[in-house]
This record gives structure tokens, C-alpha cells and sequence, in this order.
């Protein structure tokens, strides 16, 4: 009967801790089902800015001149930035204007975004990466071109400068910002127990998530003992390679699935949990 708990529920006795937002909940039930206590500690709150100055502005940006490359990063964000165009006036005059562009979609979502505003997309990344998307431009050249991108929270610092790197012209759309959380007191108290020790597995669904976890620490001095908790402690289990690259910076040892897929990533957690408490590998 023993085995078959531990078949069942491969992270009993691991107390995971979550610092995402959206979808916070999902992830804690798939992690509790494999035996995991849980922990919140929303790391940031994402905010809409479909009324701010500088979004009008980026917009008329794109409107000014013609573009080559429009990347949809998610469906959220590239149907509000549709919407906020409306709301202005300006929304037949930007969807008429990307329609002689190249659209680029990060995944299924954005693809959906995209048909919706009634365009069509000419490439959806197969992985639902960014890191496909860059490939693509980049193998077929962007010297000289206008290319928009759409971000939603994370500035994608990397992806645009690699763009520019090859001559690009970079127009970004942020159709989100992220925040501190509004109630700061259960980011605190995760921070505490990871440093405590009484976390041993973090999941990490989000870039801006991760950034503002350290930073919070750092924020309250509580900075580099978070970091040698976790190089010393903590499972660190990263959604995809624009995740952990906060978590990369800091040279802090993580892993992530084949696919950015939540359910990848729990079973990931699932799998390498166990040897992680035996000190393998």
C-alpha cells in the first residue's frame, strides 16, 4: 500500500511554492495531486494599459510607416491591443495596416487572436516559444525591417535586442505591465519559507514572476539568503527558457520540460523531486 502512495503521489512530504498570478490555483491542484502542500505568493500583479499614453503612442508608431513582422506573443494581449486600438478610433486603420505584414504567433492562443481580428497568421512556433520565433526572423533576415512585438508583462529584453542586432527596427506593444502584488504579505511570507528551508520545490510559470521574487528579497534584504536557499535547497522547475532566464542570470541551478506546457512542467517537478530529496545526480 506503501508503493502505491508513493506511486500516486510522488511529492508527498514536498511543500511547493507558487509565485504566479494567473492560473496560480491550476497549478497548485496538479501539484497537490501528486501529494504536494502548497504555498502562494503571487509575485506580481499584471495590469491592463489600454488607456495609457504610451500605448496610443507605440500604436501610432506602427501606424506611421508600414511593418514587415508582427509577433503575437499571447492572445490576451494581442486581442487588447486590437481593442484598445478601437476604443481610440484607430482600430480598422491598424488591422488594415497589419494586414499586409507578416504575422508571427508564439502559440495556439495568439494564433486565435489573430484570426479573430479577422488577419491570418503566417507561422505559429511550434514549441510555443519565443526562442521560434527569433529563429524564424532572423534566419530569413530582418536588415532593414519594422518589426512589431507584442509583450505582455515581460519586456523580452533579449528577444528585441537580438532583432536590432540584426538591423531591425523594433516597435514594442505593451499591452500589460506587471506590479508588486497588492498584498505583499504572502510573497513575504514564501520568501521566509523558502529561505526557512520549508520550501523544497519552486515552479516557475512566468519571467516577470521570477524577477520580482529575487527582487522582493533584495528589496527587504532578505537577498542573498533567498539565493543560498535556493542553490543550496529548492527544486527549481522553470516552464520554458524565457522563465528561467531571470533565474540563469543568477546562475542558479534549475530544470525545465521538453515542452512549456504546465502539465510538462508538473510532471517534471513529479520525476525529478524525489531524486532532488536523495541528493542524486
Amino acid at each position: 500500500m506503501a508503493e502505491d502512495v508513493e506511486d500516486t503521489e510522488p511529492l508527498r512530504g514536498f511543500t511547493a511554492g507558487i509565485t504566479a498570478e494567473r492560473k496560480a490555483a491550476e497549478l497548485g491542484a496538479l501539484l497537490a495531486r501528486r501529494g504536494a502542500e502548497v504555498r502562494y505568493g503571487a509575485a506580481m500583479h499584471t495590469v491592463p494599459v489600454d488607456d495609457d499614453a504610451e500605448l496610443i503612442a507605440a500604436t501610432e508608431a506602427v501606424l506611421a510607416r508600414p511593418v514587415q513582422h508582427v509577433v503575437a506573443v499571447t492572445g490576451s494581449g494581442f486581442g487588447g491591443w486590437i481593442e484598445s486600438a478601437r476604443a481610440h478610433g484607430a482600430g480598422e486603420r491598424l488591422l488594415d495596416h497589419l494586414g499586409s505584414a507578416e504575422l508571427l504567433a508564439r502559440g495556439a492562443k495568439a494564433r486565435g487572436a489573430i484570426r479573430g481580428a479577422g488577419l491570418r497568421e503566417s507561422y505559429t512556433a511550434p514549441t510555443e516559444e519565443v526562442a521560434d520565433v527569433l529563429d524564424r526572423l532572423l534566419a530569413q533576415g530582418v536588415a532593414g525591417a519594422r518589426v512589431v512585438v507584442q509583450l505582455h508583462g515581460d519586456p523580452m529584453t533579449d528577444f528585441r535586442e537580438r532583432l536590432r542586432a540584426a538591423g531591425a527596427e523594433v516597435l514594442p506593444i505593451a499591452v500589460y505591465r506587471w506590479t508588486d502584488p497588492v498584498d505583499l504579505a504572502p510573497l513575504d511570507a514564501l520568501i521566509d519559507a523558502v529561505i526557512d528551508g520549508e520550501v523544497r520545490v519552486l515552479p516557475l510559470t512566468s519571467a516577470p514572476a521570477a524577477t520580482n521574487f529575487l527582487a522582493r528579497a533584495r528589496r527587504t534584504g532578505r537577498g542573498e539568503a533567498l539565493l543560498a536557499a535556493l542553490r543550496e535547497n529548492v527544486l527549481i522547475a522553470c516552464v520554458g527558457p524565457v522563465t528561467a532566464a531571470p533565474i540563469a542570470r543568477e546562475g542558479l541551478p534549475h530544470v525545465q520540460p521538453e515542452r512549456a506546457r504546465t502539465a510538462a512542467l508538473v510532471r517534471l517537478i513529479a520525476d525529478e523531486a524525489p531524486g532532488f530529496a536523495r541528493g542524486d545526480g
